[in-house]
């Protein structure tokens, strides 16, 4: 159990049976009565955010949540096969659970699964990563000034943004959280 003295962003509370986790919080005291804990709640289930207000002092449950370090296998159909390197069990997440993270991961890839209840729930990369562009249009000497961006499939088949003056097979740095070009490595 939690207290609402030990909120914190990034906490993961459970309300009603619900897994959350903190956004932002305030104290504060009205003018009459005891003081209070103004929460933004961000629902682990589904990412909606919430509002929720509570007494200062009132307890709120801890959830059955565990990040497991798993490997990433392969892709079967609209599955990702992910494999515990403790025990050796596979797992599979249909890759529309993951929020489009899925374009990220690389065979042999390891990454922290998110589990609730024993059941997947969300992946969690590296802020960034580097891969490979796979094929983009041939770049242009000198074309290295301007803002002229094109689209390159990167070799897990996501498509982002790259400067006018990357090529195939040219090694670049991309932000997991957005999706964008971060530089050439």
């Amino acid at each position: 159990m939690y207290s609402t003295t030990d909120f914190r962003k990034g906490l993961k509370i459970e309300v009603e049976g619900t897994p959350y986790e903190v956004v932002e919080f305030q104290h504060f005291k009205p003018g009459k009565g005891g003081a209070m804990v103004r929460t933004k709640l961000r629902n682990v289930l589904n990412g909606r955010i919430q509002d929720i207000t509570f007494r200062s002092g009132e307890k709120v449950g801890k959830p059955d949540l565990e990040s497991r370090e798993m490997q990433f296998l392969y892709r079967e159909g609209e599955d990702l096969i992910f494999m515990d390197l403790t025990s050796y069990e596979q797992l599979h997440i249909p890759a529309g659970s993951t929020g489009g993270k899925d374009g990220f991961l690389k065979e042999s890839q390891m990454v922290q699964v998110l589990l609730y209840n024993g059941q997947p729930l969300d992946l969690e990369l590296p802020a960034s990563l580097i891969l490979t562009v796979a094929d983009t249009d041939p770049g242009a000497k000198g074309d290295t000034v301007s803002n002229v961006t094109k689209p390159a499939t990167l070799e897990t088949g996501l498509i982002i943004q790259v400067p006018i003056f990357i090529n195939t097979g040219d090694s670049v740095k991309v932000d997991t959280r957005t999706g964008a070009y971060l530089g050439r490595e």
